[in-house]
This record gives C-alpha cells, structure tokens and sequence, in this order.
C-alpha cells in the first residue's frame, strides 16, 4: 500500500480483461445535473451511489474548474460483509461494468474498537436497524465506546482500481445529540464533548470524507 498525497491512503489493484470491457452507460434522465462544467483540459469522472445526499455532498467537496462529476444515482447491491475494503471493491467492479466509464464509489463507515471494529462495512444495515437512540444506548455504554469513523474511496480508470482512505478518531455518545438524523448524531470526535452534529464552522474537525476526496483529486490531477 502506497501512500496518497495529502492524510488520505491510496492503494491500487490491476482490472481483469473481461472486467475491461466497456457496457452502455444507464441513462441520466432525472438524475441531478453534473456538479459544475466540464472545461477544455479539465476530466470527467462519474460518482455512483444511491443516496441523493451523499451524491450532492461529494460534488461540494470536489474543488471547481478541472474535474466535473456526473453523478449517477444507481443502487448498488452492498455486500453482506464487514471489510469496508472488500465492499468498496466489490460495489467499484459492478460500477465499472454497468456505466463503462471511469467512476468512483464512496463508503463511510463506524468501527468500535469493543466490537472488533464492527459494524464497519455493516454500519448502514446496523444504523437502520436500531436508529440513532438504540445505536447510542447500546455502543455509547460500553465499557469503551471508543470508535473510527473511516471513509473508503473506489476509483476505477478502467484498468485499475485506485483506493483512497482516511480516518477520524472518536467515540460514540451515550445519547444522541444534534439535529441530525445519521451517525454524526452519536460520534464524538476526540479532542471534544460534542457530537459531530453538534459541532459547526472552526471547531468541526476535518472530516475523512473530505480527506479521502482530497486524495482522489491529488491522484486524478498527478495521472491525468
């Protein structure tokens, strides 16, 4: 594993030949607008998820002019596995072969480090099931609530795939705090006594999210 420029990790894994082969792209009717205009020495990648929300939150993170995102709203069939990794990989591969183009995939996890570092690729099925009040009475008790919040980015650029991580250290809350209604509501970063949903502007710690797409543009801008 290689590192990436900027807190970010970056990997990479060669593509098989059948998996190189290109498919007809799904149509974009309805699906929201590409996040800004592609420009004439500028590249255009394609973001597939189906969250709306996680599709208008990568754009904004992504910086103007020389990268345009065209996002593809596709449900991915998610794994039933707790390696983030194996996920992403797995979600990136069928994303390759059903826009055939070069694309991307985020996924952005909890790990508790009492539970082995589960629900981790688990934490949406997890989340849903028990909600923010159960989620917080059951981890926010333990005897170490301490957990990571980790994002894992999949890039293919049709002959390989690229990973981009990065982490934020943490614990989960006893009570849910905030307005939100994901898990920021319940994640405590260290170095503060507020949940994330509660925190805003200087004292908002950077989140991976943000670093691992950091990463991905230092890659794109450094191979293109």
């Amino acid at each position: 594993m290689t590192r990436g420029e900027g807190p970010g990790r970056a990997r990479q894994s060669e593509l098989s030949r059948a998996d190189r082969v290109e498919q007809r792209p799904p149509t974009s009717q309805g699906l929201p607008q590409a996040s800004r205009p592609a420009t004439r020495n500028g590249m255009k990648i394609r973001f597939v998820s189906s969250d709306t929300l996680v599709i208008q939150q990568i754009c904004a993170l992504l910086p103007a002019g020389d990268i345009t995102v065209v996002p593809c709203c596709v449900p991915l069939q998610e794994p039933h596995t707790g390696d983030p990794h194996r996920l992403v990989g797995d979600q990136l591969l069928t994303a390759f072969k059903l826009i055939g183009k070069p694309v991307f995939i985020e996924h952005t996890g909890l790990e508790v480090r009492s539970l082995n570092d589960f629900p981790a690729g688990l934490t949406r099925l997890f989340w849903e099931t028990l909600l923010k009040d159960r989620f917080a009475h059951f981890i926010g008790r333990l005897e170490d609530p301490s957990a990571r919040m980790r994002t894992v980015i999949g890039y293919c650029d049709g002959r390989k795939r690229h990973y981009f991580e990065a982490c934020l250290e943490g614990r989960i809350a006893p009570e849910p705090a905030g307005t939100s209604g994901d898990w920021s509501s319940v994640f405590v970063p260290d170095g503060s006594e507020r949940t994330l949903a509660e925190l805003a502007g200087p004292e908002a710690p950077v989140l991976p999210r943000k670093q691992a797409v950091d990463a991905l543009v230092a890659f794109l801008r450094e191979h293109r």
